[in-house]
């Protein structure tokens, strides 16, 4: 029994490699968790407004919605607005996943002179594909240089020397001095004036929420019991993996999996057709809950002619101990026990 696969595209065209049914009295299906265990296992693409910084943002999120933990993905600056992914509850343990995908900014910049129109954008296709980076001095990593993708560079609009920019590249990508660089080829100069981030990973401007929008649906549920807009806007952990391959396994591997242990050949029901060994993996039960983030030791194609063996590793436990039914001894019990 396969509950709200249709809604997550990871767990779609699996290739199967057993059978088995799930207990419904354990688990939620992602989609359809109430909203209280939502608010453990919960996702927010919030639109962060000119100013705080985003730990700042975090906190007040945290203390709106009364969650023990939150966290953020991709820190902005105070000034940059737009979109800043926050987990709520045991989803922050997920969100370095939305690092593997891209981001997208639009970036208002100013040339110091004027250039020609053709020198301009000659200049910025040389900035397509991989750059060398050093991080800026005021950044909170460790200055040294490093590659970071270009995937498209555009031109939107262009002002007198005002220059609005879309950039879509790799995660760790700093546009401030991807626009400094472009400014010493160009011989101007140039510097960045705004920047708005609108898409990290599959979330985008479609799904952003904002504060007060937030805290307005949050209340609505907690005084009148209304929760359609409050769960419109926290999207489930899950929804965060679109674009990482995936293991469905048993219920009764699930709590040994929350307790550490490794996934075996025994547990696994269905994997992505195109697994291979070293692959990032999300492990869904079979409602489609994530409980861990691993590493496959053994492609799809070995996991399904063996029958025994340490298939997975797990690298990140998400799910909570206890959500499913203990199916495991410890080691030094006996039976009776």
């Amino acid at each position: 029994m396969m509950h709200g696969y249709e809604q997550l595209p990871q767990l779609n065209n699996l290739l199967s490699i057993d059978d088995d049914v799930t207990d419904e009295h354990h688990g939620y299906p992602p989609f359809s968790r109430p909203m209280d265990v939502l608010l453990d296992y919960g996702l927010i693409a919030l639109d962060k407004p000119a100013g705080p910084t985003s730990h700042e943002v975090v906190a007040w999120v945290k203390r709106m919605l009364g969650v023990e933990s939150a966290g953020h993905s991709g820190t902005l600056d105070p000034p940059t607005t737009g979109l800043l992914p926050i987990g709520v509850g045991e989803a922050t343990k997920a969100l370095t996943v939305l690092l593997l995908g891209p981001k997208e900014y639009y970036a208002i910049a100013r040339l110091h002179a004027s250039v020609p129109s053709s020198t301009l954008h000659d200049t910025m296709r040389m900035f397509i594909g991989d750059i060398y980076q050093r991080p800026p001095q005021r950044s909170s990593v460790k200055r040294e240089v490093r590659i970071r993708r270009i995937y498209e560079l555009e031109l939107v609009e262009e002002h007198g020397r005002l220059l609005l920019l879309r950039v879509l590249c790799q995660a760790g990508t700093y546009v401030r001095k991807l626009i400094y660089d472009i400014g010493e080829v160009l011989g101007s100069g140039a510097s960045m004036v705004e920047l708005r981030r609108t898409r990290v990973s599959m979330l985008d401007e479609d799904d952003m929420v904002r504060l007060h929008d937030l805290y307005d649906a949050y209340m609505l549920w907690r005084e009148e019991g209304r929760e359609e807009r409050l769960r419109s806007m926290i999207k489930p952990v899950e929804y965060a993996l679109q674009h990482v391959k995936a293991v469905v396994v048993r219920d009764s591997t699930v709590d040994s999996l929350c307790h550490g242990a490794q996934l075996a050949v025994p547990g696994v029901l269905r994997v992505s057709r195109d697994l291979r060994r070293g692959d990032l993996v999300g492990v869904y039960t079979l409602k489609g809950e994530l409980v861990a983030l691993a590493e496959a030791v053994m492609s799809a194609q070995e996991i399904a002619e063996a029958d025994r063996g340490i298939a997975f590793t797990l690298k990140r436990v998400i799910m909570r101990p206890n959500t499913y039914p203990r199916a495991w001894k410890s080691k030094g019990k006996s039976k009776e026990e």
